[in-house]
């Protein structure tokens, strides 16, 4: 038995296409956000503090969201290498 992926070939000229429909997905992910935070309190003052730590490092409060996303995978990545390491 045999299994065989198709994939188009990788081309280049298509990377900033990609990257702007990556960041359109991301905005739209966080403006939704945003907007569930008005019925949920926890996650307003969560977007309370980010955007008041975006204003303090002078960053858009998109990318301090980014940030943040980024650091938690990077750390669970980190702490999941470590269980399977031992």
């Amino acid at each position: 038995m045999s299994i065989y992926f198709e994939s188009n070939p990788y081309d280049p000229s298509l990377k900033g296409v990609i990257m702007l429909e990556s960041h359109t997905f991301f905005s739209k992910m966080v403006d939704e956000l945003v907007e569930f935070s008005e019925y949920d309190p926890e996650l307003a003052d969560g977007i309370k503090w980010l955007d008041d730590q975006a204003q303090k490092k002078g960053i858009t409060f998109y990318d301090m969201v980014f940030e943040v996303l980024y650091k938690h995978d990077v750390n669970s990545k980190a702490k999941d290498w470590l269980k399977t390491r031992n």
